[in-house]
């Protein structure tokens, strides 16, 4: 049986009558990596202050650790850490001294700091006022912030915002290893679909505060399935040939064209126009990308 971290129930949060986030059911299960995808302004970060307790919703429930959040707030927190928008530090301190005095605040042990900076790769610099950081490094500070709690959930909002591609490797690495290495069950949020095909295992797409899917990554690249295209020698008897064996398949030209279709099928189609004397000019396939379904699920292109 599933075990689920956060479960939201129709979560709301409207303001000035407009609806920010509308009837939201997040289902994250425990060990997971869950990427909170959608363009910006969809309601991501709101989601995620509502999920931390920052904000009140408007209507629904958020039950994390199977608790009620607006019951066990405290006990709840205790066991989650964050990073929303950009972290904050004194930059005239060292990376430790910033974490000292995150920790105690937290109440955590002191040898903590040693081993967050040792998990984000930050043990060589730890000395180094932060001021000289780079917004990688700055980052990655923010996320050993977030785990001097030792926390069972962590959520990161935008967390490759404005990094250069060496940045953005490093913090997706450094993601990856949580559920693996630590026990951390993460929700990263993003409008860049191409960061969490690389780092999620499932995927939440919201769209004007509404959630529009929510599925693993692998039914996502399922839904990016493309059609086939063969050229044929006379395409009106091949597509005959086709239809009388039960193979579904539309003409447009010389082609024939298969929707949804896997390369076993392809392979049989081929195999049985061939028996039937039909010369195979080209097979192509038309496979839609994931980058194209995301735009098309949220809205911003047509689909073809």
């Amino acid at each position: 049986m599933k075990e689920w971290v956060i479960e939201t129930k129709g979560l709301s949060k409207r303001y000035k009558g407009r609806y920010a986030v509308s009837n939201l059911n997040l289902k994250i299960e425990k060990g997971d990596i869950y990427g909170f995808l959608g363009p910006n302004g969809a309601g991501k970060t709101t989601t995620i202050r509502m999920l931390l307790g920052l904000i009140k919703p408007s209507n629904g429930s958020v039950h994390i650790f199977g608790q009620p959040l607006n019951k066990e707030k405290l006990s709840i927190l205790r066991r989650v850490g964050s990073l929303v928008e950009y972290p904050s530090y004194y930059g005239h301190l060292s990376a430790t001294d910033n974490l000292e005095a995150i920790r105690r605040i937290l109440g955590a042990p002191a040898a903590r700091i040693t081993e967050v900076l040792d998990i984000v790769g930050l043990s060589k610099e730890a000395r180094r006022p932060v001021k000289g950081f780079s917004l990688g490094m700055k980052q990655r500070l923010g996320i050993a912030s977030a785990l001097l709690g030792s926390p069972e959930l962590l959520l990161l909002d935008e967390p490759t915002n404005g990094l250069d591609p060496s940045g953005i490797l490093e913090i997706r690495e450094l993601i990856k290893q949580m559920p693996k290495q630590h026990g951390i069950t993460v929700l990263i949020s993003s409008h860049l679909l191409s960061e969490v095909e690389l780092t999620a295992g499932t995927v939440g797409i919201i769209r004007q505060g509404e959630l529009v899917f929510q599925d693993t990554i692998a039914h996502l690249h399922q839904q990016a399935q493309g059609s086939m295209s063969l050229i044929v020698s006379e395409p009106e008897q091949a597509l005959a040939t086709l239809l009388q064996q039960g193979i579904a398949a539309k003409k447009s030209g010389d082609a024939l064209l298969f929707a949804n279709i896997g390369d076993h099928a392809v392979a049989r189609i081929v195999k049985s126009l061939v028996e039937h004397d039909h010369a195979i000019y080209r097979v192509e396939e038309m496979r839609k990308s994931l980058e194209e379904l995301f735009l098309q699920i949220v809205g911003e292109v047509k689909p073809s």
